[in-house]
């Protein structure tokens, strides 16, 4: 990458690479042209086919037998594209804004089917050659994107054999359980006689070591990819404790401190305190620079979940919200989210390169000592080269290009967040930090009464509102025009009482305010087909002595 030719940093050229290529009769732009027509035909502008419920196409791919005579391509594609694609969830849409998935750069489906075509496999040198240095550059670069370290420092760690700065796996659930792996065999190591819990398992080192139990600290918006390390790594998911959050969706520093007072006092042992930048619910970061404080007090592995977040660290602007995540000992990010690069691209970061010696493995076969190959450091054996995508992106776009779709993104949450705000029939859950806000319809006259509540009168009326708002989510998706996810949070405003809320994730550069206006438009006439649940909501209100009209509004 030595070419000194730099691309243009705006808005309208960031957009192109989003929507066309640069040459539709490239060779590269042949290669794609009818794939990616025949998408756009099936897909348009919908956000799912409507014709079809999954029942009936479960029949097309209910056939319990192998294929015993070959098909022809051609033929067997039109199948593909008739019953698969035609059916599919269209995530690229504008209007598609309910969870972490968005649209991709267009130079990415090419490169897709390069990666493909060479089928490289990460694990060991032999099958990967160039591939496995350029997965270590990327890893580099995402490093110092964390830790911001000296150049030496990358010139000596970045290709050695015996180290590794991170690991790239399929997700955040692989990279979490990696760092916590780590971290549990760091904890329990070789002592004396005590070979190592690798070699002598979970009840011999802590037997050992003397201690009842390990845990694993975690806000109660935790990912639930923690749980699964937990059982994984033998720890127990009763041993994941889930710490209650403020107001503001952030673990509370106080009752972490009483927590691991209370498992230390029980002879358990504070495996490790887990971070996480950007929750999947509400997009909050936790206060990083404090947890790391109790981390170092008690001793305990500082892991950082910032699958979602991560990516924030390449806005100048934003960086700071951050701030803490360079003291972690290892930093999970998804490239596949906010990095716009497709599904499967997960890492786990490690501030000493040499933590991973304690998950090494080899065999004579194909990890051998001495040797480079990545899958000496790895949970995951065999796997793609999705590091070249990642390197693409990262060069085709550029810090500066992240930057500017990071901070339209946030922006475009805060945007949003005031236009529902207006709405004298809607209103905000939680306000974004990064691009994720929470928001439900709630009837106008409702609205004040609700506001003006008693604890007794939210937990009576609080059913109903869930009710409508489950309503309206699954109708919106059904209709296809536009998609909002769902999930239940416990707002401070409403004394903790489980709410139903709409979830949106603004990462999509393609999403307009024009587009957000008609999903809440959709939202309110959907709301008004909901005559039985708005009128049961109605008599809750009348039997609490609230509302002595009946309104349709």
């Amino acid at each position: 990458m030595s070419d000194n030719k730099f691309a243009e940093v705006s808005q309208e050229a960031l957009l192109k690479i989003f929507t066309i290529p640069e040459a539709p009769d490239s060779t590269l732009g042949r290669i794609e042209k009818h794939l990616s027509e025949n998408l756009m035909d099936f897909l348009g502008e919908r956000i799912v086919a409507r014709e079809k419920p999954l029942h009936e196409i479960e029949q097309k791919f209910n056939a319990s037998q192998l294929p015993e005579e070959p098909r022809y391509v051609s033929d067997h594609t039109e199948f593909l594209l008739n019953n698969l694609v035609a059916h599919s969830v269209n995530t690229a849409s504008p209007r598609f804004i309910g969870h972490m998935t968005s649209a991709l750069p267009y130079f990415l489906l090419p490169l897709a089917k390069l990666m493909v075509g060479l089928n490289q496999n990460l694990v060991k040198i032999e099958t990967s050659k160039a591939f496995t240095p350029l997965e270590r550059n990327v890893l580099g670069m995402l490093h110092h994107l964390v830790y911001q370290r000296d150049e030496q420092f990358y010139q000596h760690w970045m290709h050695s054999a015996q180290h590794s700065l991170g690991a790239m796996c399929s997700g955040g659930t692989i990279a979490n359980l990696t760092a916590l792996w780590v971290a549990r065999n760091l904890l329990l190591k070789p002592d004396g006689d005590f070979a190592g819990i690798a070699a002598e398992g979970l009840a011999a080192g802590l037997a050992h070591y003397g201690y009842r139990r390990l845990t694993v600290m975690v806000s109660e918006r935790g990912h639930y990819s923690l749980g699964k390390a937990a059982d994984v790594l033998g720890i127990g998911r009763r041993n994941l404790i889930a710490i209650p959050t403020d107001e503001n969706n952030r673990i509370r520093i106080d009752a972490l401190r009483q927590t691991c007072a209370e498992v230390a006092a029980d002879g358990g042992r504070v495996l490790a305190i887990v971070g996480v930048a950007g929750t999947t619910e509400t997009g909050h970061i936790d206060p990083l620079d404090q947890l790391a404080d109790v981390a170092e007090e008690i001793d305990a592995f500082f892991h950082v979940d910032a699958a979602w977040g991560g990516a924030t660290l390449l806005s100048k602007t934003h960086r700071h919200l951050l701030k803490g995540v360079e003291r972690a000992d290892s930093v999970t990010i998804d490239a596949h989210k906010q990095m716009y690069v497709p599904m499967g691209a997960g890492m786990v970061l490690f501030k000493d390169p040499s933590m991973v010696r304690a998950i090494e493995h080899h065999a004579e076969y194909i990890i051998r000592h001495g040797s480079k190959d990545l899958g000496a450091h790895t949970l995951e054996g065999s796997r793609p080269g999705m590091a070249m995508l990642i390197y693409s992106a990262l060069h085709v776009m550029g810090r500066r290009g992240y930057e500017l779709l990071i901070d339209q993104s946030i922006a475009k949450a805060k945007e949003f967040a005031k236009l529902i705000e207006q709405q004298d029939d809607f209103e905000v859950i939680t306000e974004p930090e990064l691009c994720i806000l929470t928001y439900r319809f709630i009837p106008a006259r409702v609205k004040p009464i609700l506001q003006q509540a008693t604890p007794e009168q939210v937990r009576r009326i609080m059913p109903h509102l869930n009710a409508l708002t489950r309503f309206i989510q699954k109708r919106q998706r059904e209709t296809g025009h536009s998609f909002v996810s769902r999930t239940k949070l416990t707002p401070a405003q409403y004394f903790r009482e489980p709410t139903v809320v709409f979830r949106v994730v603004l990462a999509n550069p393609l999403t307009t305010t024009e587009m957000l206006e008609e999903v809440l438009q959709e939202q309110r006439e959907i709301a008004a087909q909901a005559m039985s649940l708005r009128g049961a909501l109605h008599t809750e209100l009348r039997e609490l002595g609230l509302l002595r009209e009946v309104s349709a509004r």
